[in-house]
This record gives C-alpha cells, sequence and structure tokens, in this order.
C-alpha cells in the first residue's frame, strides 16, 4: 500500500510541470500580444506627437525668422551710424 502511494505522488509530482507547461505558454503568449499591442499604441502615440511638434516648431519658426532678420537689420543699422557718427567726431563734420 505504502509504495502504491510513493508512486502515485511521483506520477503526479513527474507529471505536473507537463500540465503547467501548456498554461505557462498560453499565458505567455497572450501577456507577449497585449505587449506587441500596447507598444504599437504607444508608437502610433509618439509618431503623432512627433508630428504636432514638428508642425509647431515650423510654425514658430515661421514667425520667428522675419522678426530676428528685423531685428538683426536694425542692430546692423545702429552699428554701422555708430561708425559714422565717431567718424565725424574725429574727422570733424
Amino acid at each position: 500500500m505504502q509504495t502504491v502511494w510513493i508512486v502515485s505522488v511521483m506520477i503526479v509530482v513527474l507529471a505536473a510541470p507537463c500540465w503547467a507547461e501548456n498554461s505557462v505558454k498560453e499565458s505567455g503568449k497572450e501577456i507577449g500580444q497585449a505587449f506587441k499591442k500596447g507598444g504599437q499604441e504607444i508608437g502610433q502615440g509618439f509618431k503623432t506627437l512627433g508630428k504636432e511638434t514638428g508642425q509647431a516648431f515650423k510654425e514658430s519658426g515661421k514667425e520667428i525668422g522675419p522678426a530676428a532678420k528685423k531685428s538683426g537689420k536694425s542692430v546692423g543699422d545702429w552699428f554701422r551710424n555708430l561708425g559714422h557718427s565717431m567718424k565725424r567726431f574725429f574727422n570733424g563734420p
């Protein structure tokens, strides 16, 4: 009787990992698919965010460009006038 119990327990212990393997594989596949879908959604989110950010920079660049050009031109004029006034000061009118 004792031998029957020992053999029964050994069969169950040896067979238990085989039973668990299939459910582990299936749950692993499900988890992998969930991560894959989540990764795709995150990727699409980053892609649209990148496009929106790029468009915003492009628009702000269109506004900043003329302003920088105008301020650069005015600074250049100021230095030019400063140079002329210094020349007039040292050379006379």
